[in-house]
Parts: structure tokens; sequence; C-alpha cells
């Protein structure tokens, strides 16, 4: 059984596939997705729902792109969809729909997002996506009523472990 991240990156590859066909043939995209791949490296055994589930995220997200690239501009006017790196473009895309669409938690959606780039793109890509997913996400926790600050780390002292002293932490 597959994880749902292997699920993820098999709907980023349909989104890639998608966009490079310019929408086009989806049937064609459905087909590869559907056959068993033939890389010895990847030794993800997906069932046919689980393909089916991975088409069904990538192609969901293909329809949304107009709201994710809207979203881009906003965020980062010099880096429009057009001027981005199709795998870029393609993992941001993906982000945006299941972070706007509620299929899983934003944050979770940003981390995930950041491991693609690190998997299939360039150095400089995690950064890049890390910093719009970002601002993505404050805006859909902000509408949600949630806090993007990270959840406060419980004292050591209270749960039995020594106190930090700061004056024993040396600077980096």
């Amino acid at each position: 059984m597959a994880t749902p991240r292997e699920i993820r990156r098999l709907a980023f590859q349909v989104l890639y596939q998608l966009d490079a066909r310019n929408g086009q043939d989806p049937e064609a995209v459905l087909a590869t997705t559907m056959t068993p791949e033939e890389d010895p490296g990847d030794k993800t055994d997906f069932t046919e729902g689980e393909r089916r589930k991975a088409f069904e995220l990538g192609s969901a997200a293909f329809a949304a792109r107009e709201k994710a690239d809207a979203f881009m501009v906003e965020a980062a006017p010099g880096w429009p969809a057009h001027r981005q790196a199709a795998v870029d473009r393609a993992i941001l895309r993906l982000a945006h729909y299941e972070m706007t669409s509620g299929r899983v938690a934003p944050k979770i959606a940003v981390n995930e997002a950041v491991e693609l780039a690190k998997t299939f793109s360039t150095d400089k890509s995690p950064a890049f996506v890390n910093g719009l997913l970002d601002k993505l996400l404050k805006t859909v926790l902000a509408e949600r009523g949630e806090s993007a600050e990270p959840e406060p780390a419980a004292d050591p002292a209270a749960e039995g472990g020594a106190p930090i002293d700061a004056g024993t932490v040396e600077a980096a």
C-alpha cells in the first residue's frame, strides 16, 4: 500500500504531465498513470485505486491552476507562473490546491511541497517554494482563524527536565 507522500508524488507527476501537454489529452496522462512504472529505482507498488486517486488529485490541481497562479503573482510579482520552472510550478499548484481545498492540513502541504522540491528540482527551489507557500499558509490560516505561529515549546522544568540556563548557551 502506498503512503500519502507516494500518492502525492504521483499526483505531482500527473500535474506536471498535464501542464506539459497544456491540458490536452488527459486520457494519455491517465493511461501512463495507470500503467505500472518500469523504473527499477522506484519500489512503490501502487494499487489501481491509488493510481486513480493520484490522477484525480493532479487533475483537480490542474483545473484549479488559475487560482494558484493568481496567488503566486500576488505573492511574488517577479515570478509569475510562466517564469517558474515547470517542476516548481507543478509543486506550487499542487500545494496550493491541497491547502485551499482543505484536503490536508496546510502546514503538512507546505512540508510535502518542500520535500518534492528537494527531490525533483534545483538546490534553490525548496527555499523558493517554502517562501511562496509560507505566504499562502498565513492567508489560509488567517481565513480559518488559526495561528501560523508554531506551538510554544514545553517548559523542560515542568517536564522534570533541567531548566535551560541562557547564560550557558554559546552563540553559534
